[in-house]
C-alpha cells in the first residue's frame, strides 16, 4: 500500500504534508526534479517558500531517516551551512503520510557551481573538514557502513540475480568487480571511518548570498573522508590532482587527513561505476527509469561498463601507493555529470 500511494504521489499529498508540519500553505505547489524520491516546492502564505520530501518506502527505516536529520541538526548547530530539516508539531522532523515518510526543509537559494576557483576549493576544504569533524562525533548505527562487502560485492550479487549481465559479459565483469573489492578491502583497513555526506558532488553544493552549502544527505553513509574529497574534485588529470592537494591543505587547518587515504581514490571511482547500475537496475521496472536511461541493459551498455571497470582495475595495479590520484590510462572513460548526479 505504501508503494502505491508513494507512485501516485501529487501536489496534493505535498499540502498536507505541509499542513501536517504545522504550516499554512497557499496552494501553489511545483515538482522539483526527482527520480529516487518525491520532492515538491510549497509557497506559504507568509510568502516563504519550503521544501517537501516523500522518502521513498522501503529504501531506508525510519531509524536510518532520523540518523539523517540528527547528523543535519548537528552540523546546523555546530554552525556549518546546510539544509536541515524543519521541526513538525510533535517536536521531531519525520512525518508519515499514507505510511511514507516525509520531511520539511526550508527552501534555499543560490546556484550550483561551474567549476572552483582556488578560493573556493580552500573554503569548501575548510568546510567538508569541519562536517567530517562533526561526523565523527557521534555514531549512525542505522546508516550503512562503506565497506567492500556492502558496496561491492552485494550489488554485483544482486545484478547476477536479476539477469543483468549478459552471459557474455558477466565473468569479466564479476572479476573486476572482485578485484576492485579486494583494493578496496585492503587500503581502507585502518583508515577511520565516521559520519561523512556519501554523494559529495558539485550537484549537491549551492552558493547562495552568504556563501556554500551543503544539500542532500539522503545517501549519506558511515565511510573515509577522502570518499566526499575525491567526489567533489574528481578530476583525475594534473589539474584534478593540483585543485584535490589545495582542498586537503585547507582541510587539514580543520581536520586530520592521511595523505595515504588518497590511494582509496580509485577504487572509490571503480564503485561509482557499479553503484550506478546496480541503482539503475534496482529501479528498472519504473517507467521514469526506462525513459531516462534508455540504454541500460543493452549489449553495448554492458560492454562499455565492463571496459570501464577493466580500465580502472589495471589503473589500480599501476597506481603508485600514496600518489594523488594513481595514474593515467589515455583510453578510460572520464567520469561525466550523468555518472554524478545520478540520485535525483
Amino acid at each position: 500500500m505504501r508503494e502505491g500511494f508513494f507512485h501516485r504521489l501529487g501536489p496534493a499529498a505535498a499540502l498536507d504534508a505541509v499542513e501536517a508540519a504545522g504550516l499554512r500553505p497557499t496552494g501553489q505547489c511545483a515538482p522539483l526534479r526527482f527520480l529516487e524520491n518525491r520532492v515538491y516546492d510549497v509557497r506559504l502564505e507568509d510568502e516563504r517558500h519550503v521544501v517537501v520530501k516523500f522518502y521513498r518506502p522501503g529504501r531506508w527505516s525510519r531509524e536510518a531517516l532520523l540518523d539523517e536529520h540528527r547528523f543535519l541538526l548537528d552540523l546546523r548547530d555546530a554552525e556549518i551551512p546546510v539544509c536541515a530539516p524543519l521541526r513538525l508539531p510533535d517536536g521531531g522532523t519525520l512525518g508519515a503520510l499514507a505510511g511514507v515518510f516525509f520531511g520539511v526543509w526550508p527552501r534555499t537559494g543560490g546556484r550550483e557551481p561551474e567549476e572552483f576557483s582556488d578560493q573556493d576549493l580552500e573554503i569548501l576544504g575548510r568546510l567538508l573538514a569541519r562536517v567530517h569533524a562533526v561526523g565523527a562525533t557521534r555514531a549512525a548505527p542505522n546508516r550503512p557502513r562503506l565497506s567492500a562487502e556492502g558496496f561491492f560485492l552485494q550489488p554485483l550479487e544482486r545484478l547476477e540475480a536479476g539477469g543483468f549481465l549478459p552471459a557474455a559479459r558477466a565473468r569479466p565483469y564479476r572479476a573486476a568487480v572482485e578485484e576492485a573489492a579486494r583494493v578496496y578491502a585492503d587500503r581502507s583497513g585502518g583508515v577511520p571511518f565516521h559520519r561523512i555526506h556519501g554523494d559529495c558532488h558539485p550537484g549537491n553544493l549551492l552558493r547562495g548570498r552568504e556563501g556554500w552549502f551543503f544539500l542532500d544527505f539522503d545517501d549519506f553513509v558511515v565511510g573515509p573522508a577522502v570518499h566526499d574529497v575525491w567526489m567533489l574534485v574528481p578530476g583525475r588529470d594534473a589539474e584534478g590532482a593540483r585543485q584535490r592537494e589545495r582542498l586537503v591543505a585547507a582541510y587539514r587547518q580543520f581536520h586530520d587527513f592521511d595523505a595515504r587515504w588518497l590511494e582509496l581514490v580509485e577504487p572509490l571511482r571503480a564503485l561509482r561505476f557499479l553503484r550506478i547500475a546496480g541503482w539503475i537496475a534496482s529501479r528498472w521496472e519504473e517507467a521514469p527509469f526506462r525513459s531516462t536511461f534508455p540504454h541500460f541493459g543493452t549489449d553495448d551498455y554492458w560492454e562499455r561498463e565492463t571496459l570501464d571497470l577493466e580500465q580502472q582495475v589495471a589503473r589500480l595495479r599501476a597506481a603508485v601507493p600514496g600518489a594523488p590520484g594513481g595514474e593515467t590510462l589515455a583510453e578510460a572513460r572520464e567520469l561525466t555529470n550523468q555518472d554524478f548526479f545520478w540520485d535525483l
